[in-house]
């Protein structure tokens, strides 16, 4: 049986491509800065996002809390969004590590007001925590793959300006919001200070994200990275599948977006499930199952049985995330079957 695995875009695997420039990789001890594929897999990442300097970390959760890291001291608060992935998927590390307090933000969809937002962030007092970082997510996963809107990163961005607080976009997505919003990523990631972007999502590299930003948050998180055991030697073998990703990839996340409304358009109207067609804008998928008979565990289950692999989010909320190893007859046999089930 064929598995049509929507789970994640995670479990996408390197291309050929990809597998043959880490076989042919130009490697060096990279803690020693050394590795001349990772150097340049570095320099090409800050290019692209138009920031001084990148890192290349093991994962995205590295990234993100090594950005908390540089950016903040012990003790200080950080504004984000209730569903951010830093705050809820990356086992406390903000607290734990950083020794950070958080301040959330409920967004609608995804997405925090301003003015809610500047209202959050501490006056001089002292009982108070100070305000130490403002984290946004492009796109927000558990928002269903929801686009942050550049004129409301502007604001952000302006109002850390002002209060003299640094922006970190967790943008392990920021390609799809490029590619959704048809811009330059520069267009989005020039309203941050800092940026973590992931190359094993979308774009097929088997490991690896990268953290940008100016040459001294560079510097300093690179020391950190090598204090949460993220110092890499021969990385080259890895990086050389990131540059693929980063010179390749990218444009062809359209095709995930679309393959993502297509099923979002065949799935609305099986009677027995809601979907919020306003956030179908990159390539997550949520859904809601509102037949009485079921419930999220009964359907992944049912689905399970004709191959096709889903993610609970809830009790009666389930995700899809499209990637290169779905096409497009997967989508359709997968409207069929969940027709087949619930019909």
């Amino acid at each position: 049986m064929k598995i049509i695995d929507f789970r994640s875009d995670t479990i996408t695997k390197p291309t050929e491509e990809m597998r043959k420039a880490m076989y042919l990789a130009e490697v060096g001890d990279d803690v020693y800065e050394e590795d001349p594929t990772v150097k340049k897999l570095e320099e090409i990442g800050a290019n692209l996002v138009g920031k001084e300097d990148a890192l290349f970390v093991p994962s995205g959760t590295m990234g993100n809390q090594l950005a908390l890291l540089a950016h903040t001291e012990r003790g200080q608060e950080i504004i984000l969004e209730e569903k951010s992935h830093i705050f809820m998927f990356e086992v406390g590390g903000l607290a734990f590590i950083s020794g950070l307090q958080s301040k959330t933000i409920k967004g609608h969809k995804g997405i925090m007001c301003a003015s809610d937002i500047e209202r959050a962030i501490r006056v001089n007092n002292i009982h108070f925590p100070q305000t130490g970082l403002i984290c946004l997510e492009n796109t927000h996963n558990m928002a269903g793959g929801v686009i942050t809107p550049i004129e409301l990163m502007r604001k952000v961005y302006e109002i850390g300006l002002n209060y003299k607080i640094p922006i970190h976009l967790d943008g392990a997505r920021v390609f799809n919001a490029a590619v959704g919003l048809g811009v330059d990523v520069k267009e989005i990631t020039k309203y941050s200070d800092s940026v973590m972007f992931c190359l094993s999502k979308g774009l097929c590299a088997p490991v690896g994200s990268l953290l940008a930003g100016d040459k001294k948050f560079i510097e300093k998180a690179r020391k950190y990275r090598k204090m949460l055991g993220g110092g890499m030697r021969q990385a080259g073998i890895i990086a050389a599948a990131g540059i693929v990703a980063l010179e390749n990839m990218i444009d062809r996340l359209e095709e995930d977006h679309y393959n993502n409304r297509l099923l979002a358009e065949k799935l609305i109207n099986i009677n027995g499930i809601q979907i919020d067609m306003d956030t179908v804008q990159t390539n997550i998928l949520m859904i809601d199952i509102v037949n009485k008979n079921y419930n999220a565990d009964t359907v992944i289950s049912l689905l399970k049985e004709n191959g096709i692999y889903v993610s609970k989010i809830s009790d009666y909320k389930i995700r899809f995330v499209t990637h290169m190893y779905i096409s497009k007859e997967d989508i359709l046999y997968t409207a069929k079957i969940m027709k087949d089930i619930l019909e």
